[in-house]
């Protein structure tokens, strides 16, 4: 990734998210929708402090940590971000889908994580 590349999907001011990467290797740009706790409360919805961090993002990808991500704690909705699909699950059951693995680098901070998009890997509670 060249800094000139940065630089020009930050100072993009037409920002659209791509379609999420679906081959392992592939990148979209997209941007942050929502950045939560990992857990609410279940009555009042009310976010439950440092119970891990969640990010959505415009393009559907969901990421999910037991930790507190700082990186993603200090992101912001609207913040250009560029994701890529480093790990695919095997042997899952028909059907479940969970376990995929995503960089995301938020451009405007420069700061990247690695997360799954679930609590749990395909065929696990």
């Amino acid at each position: 990734m060249t800094a000139s590349f940065l630089l020009a999907v930050i100072s993009s001011s037409a920002f659209a998210a791509d379609p999420a990467p679906a081959k392992l290797g592939d990148c979209a740009q997209t941007q942050v929708l929502r950045v939560e706790q990992r857990l609410a409360n279940g009555t009042t919805k009310k976010p439950i402090p440092l119970s891990g961090s969640a990010v959505v993002f415009a393009d559907g990808i969901y990421q999910v940590s037991y930790d507190q991500v700082p990186a993603i704690d200090k992101s912001k909705a609207g913040d250009p971000v560029l994701i890529c699909l480093v790990s695919l699950p095997k042997d899952c059951p028909p059907g479940d889908n969970r376990g995929k693995v995503y960089t995301a680098t938020n451009l405007r901070r420069l700061e990247s994580w690695t997360l799954p998009d679930s609590e749990h890997q395909c065929g696990g509670a």
